[in-house]
């Protein structure tokens, strides 16, 4: 049993992670579903039309065959009784046979033909969505967990797979089926016909309730789900911490109740299929006895034929039979539905930082950053930078330190253009970074941050990571500078070793050195170095000076620093607080002002002293 404070948790955990889409799902009535829907199908159009023909001759074919029987009943039989010979009976079992082997051959045409629509279209979707998730801002990202990002590739794309793969196919042949065998029903005798169309009316209440019922459970079943997946994720993202802190049981509580709504909302789904699969069955069975009893009592008065109620029977089975599949489909549709609109709200999330209409050429940066009345806010009702002016010439190293909130990351953040400002505008070498395209950009600006996340792969893929074409000797002439080649040799394998997941098999120190190297590497205009060596010990850190002075030459730096060490290779400090700059000049200018600066120094050399 959770306790008061555990439900609590687990409520904003849920709100957290929902997904802010209607509560109504249909596939077919939501505007942005139907229109994705609708793009990712627009380039089989040749291909659908190609189905479409197929599915006709295989319903034509699968119709034809009660009604052959009824004929050979009622004229091959007698013929042969009457000793006319064999040749209509004989043509009637060829017809028979050519149409069921008609029928076979459209059916195998028809799978591969939707099977290969189906493939393509997820193809082109899985790419969306991965090409869309990465345009879009950090700004989505801080808030989109990436348990959820996990959700939308996997699982909900799965529920499309499977309406594609699957659902459609039991879809279309159903509805022609129904539509043919009533029209057949019909012709061949139209009371009869009527008396078995007579529950079309319970089908089609059943049917509606089904619908509605179905679409509630299936977005339920659609968020658990979700839900299930962020909570692994995290989870298994954050073991460290969850170990250290004993977190197990909370996590495992919390894993429990999500798995026990996940179970809930696929039993609610079973439990509608459980009610509506057996009453279309029920109904069924009971007009196939209706039609034998009246058909049987219109055949003794020689009204019918035999073979046109054989027929019927025939046809009534064909009639129930694919109301099972489109029962079967509107699960399957109300799963890909759910699925879909999440999909299609994630792709129409606009970027928060987008791309320039006509972007404006800088073929070479020289790093000259300018800051011109910038505004900026993550939240309407808390400003950050209440206005900021602010020019670092290029080729200049500033080292920018403040208390915690002071708008020292905020500042990095607009110069790599993770966000725009409110009001104002951010400039390079005298161009708005709103009109510069991303690669251009990425070109010009690099960060390093306190974190630097390495990918599975060797050394040496994570130091090409912003120049994958690079040779072997531009990767090393890059440790080389920052100090990383050492321990990179003597690493089992040496630049070929496998850095594990996250880098895991390196300590902090030696990821902040690839990560230094990666940076040297891309050899950007304007370096950002956000609290790049809070995370060495002090040897390395040593080392890492040492190489800086290198890194730095000819490049506009902005280092977020913490440390005396960093701020001593600074050719300028910014001290901020609330947002703006309160001290603005070279260290030893501001150390001899006695202000904050010289504050924060003298706390500096006090630290080192009680450490050392």
């Amino acid at each position: 049993m959770m306790t008061v404070s555990t439900d609590r948790q687990w409520q904003g955990v849920a709100a957290e992670n929902q997904d802010d889409v209607p509560q109504k799902v249909s596939l077919l009535l939501r505007e942005r579903s139907r229109r994705l829907l609708g793009e990712l199908l627009r380039p089989h159009r040749r291909a659908i039309a190609r189905l479409v023909v197929v599915v006709l001759l295989s319903n034509v074919a699968g119709l034809s065959i009660p009604y052959l029987v009824a004929l050979g009943i009622d004229t091959g039989i007698p013929a042969l009784a009457r000793g006319e010979g064999m040749g209509i009976t004989l043509m009637i079992v060829g017809s028979i046979l050519g149409a069921a082997l008609a029928q076979a051959l459209t059916r195998q045409a028809f799978l591969r033909i939707s099977g290969r629509i189906g493939q393509d279209v997820l193809l082109e979707l899985r790419r969306r969505v991965f090409t869309h998730f990465q345009r879009l801002s950090l700004s989505f990202h801080e808030k989109y967990t990436s348990g959820r990002v996990i959700s939308r590739l996997t699982s909900d794309v799965e529920a499309l797979a499977e309406l594609l793969q699957a659902g459609f196919d039991g879809l279309v042949t159903a509805v022609l089926t129904l539509v043919g065998t009533a029209v057949m029903l019909l012709i061949l005798d139209v009371h009869l016909g009527l008396v078995a169309l007579a529950p079309l009316p319970l089908l089609f209440l059943a049917t509606r309730w089904f619908r509605r019922q179905s679409a509630l459970a299936y977005r339920r079943t659609r968020e658990t789900v979700a839900l299930v997946i962020v909570h692994f994720v995290e989870s298994m993202t954050g073991i460290r911490a969850a170990q250290t802190f004993r977190r197990e049981p909370r996590n495992q509580e919390i894993f429990e109740q999500l798995n026990e709504d996940y179970r809930a909302a696929n039993a609610r789904s079973m439990h509608l299929v459980a009610i509506f699969m057996p009453g279309i069955k029920l109904i069924g069975n009971v007009t196939i006895a209706l039609v034998l009893v009246y058909g049987g009592w219109l055949a003794f008065r020689q009204e019918v034929t035999v073979g046109v109620l054989a027929a019927f029977l025939l046809y009534l089975r064909q009639f129930y039979e694919p109301m099972q599949e489109i029962s079967q489909f509107y699960n399957t549709l109300q799963s890909a539905g759910a699925a879909l609109e999440k999909l299609s709200g994630v792709l129409e999330e606009p970027p928060g930082v987008a791309e320039p209409e006509h972007p404006v050429p800088l073929p070479a940066a020289r790093g000259a950053v300018t800051f011109a009345g910038v505004r900026f806010s993550y939240t309407p009702d808390i400003p950050i930078l209440p206005e900021l002016d602010l020019e670092i010439p290029a080729g200049q190293t500033v080292a920018v330190v403040g208390a915690t909130g002071a708008g020292k990351t905020t500042v990095v953040k607009l110069i790599s253009r993770f966000y725009d400002p409110v009001a104002g505008r951010v400039l390079l070498d005298g161009v708005d970074l709103r009109d510069l395209d991303e690669a251009t950009l990425r070109r010009a600006v690099v960060m390093v941050t306190q974190e630097n996340f390495l990918f599975s792969g060797t050394v040496a893929d994570n130091i090409r990571f912003g120049r994958p074409d690079a040779p072997m000797a531009d990767v090393v002439a890059a440790a080389t500078a920052v100090g990383a080649h050492p321990f990179i040799s003597g690493l089992p394998g040496g630049y070929e070793a496998e850095v594990g997941k996250r880098g895991g098999r390196m300590s902090a120190g030696q990821r902040q050195l690839v990560a230094f190297a990666r940076a040297f590497l891309a050899d950007p205009a304007v370096l950002i170095l956000d609290e790049a060596t809070s995370s060495l010990d002090v040897p390395s850190e040593r080392l890492v000076q040492r190489a800086l002075r290198t890194i730095l030459a000819g490049r506009t730096a902005v280092i977020i620093a913490h440390r005396l060490s960093t701020v001593e290779i600074a050719d300028r400090v910014l001290v901020m607080a609330d947002g703006r700059v309160v001290e603005d000049g070279p260290p030893d200018r501001l150390i001899a002002a006695s202000g904050r600066f010289a504050g924060l120094h003298t706390a500096w050399l006090e630290s080192l002293s009680a450490s050392g």
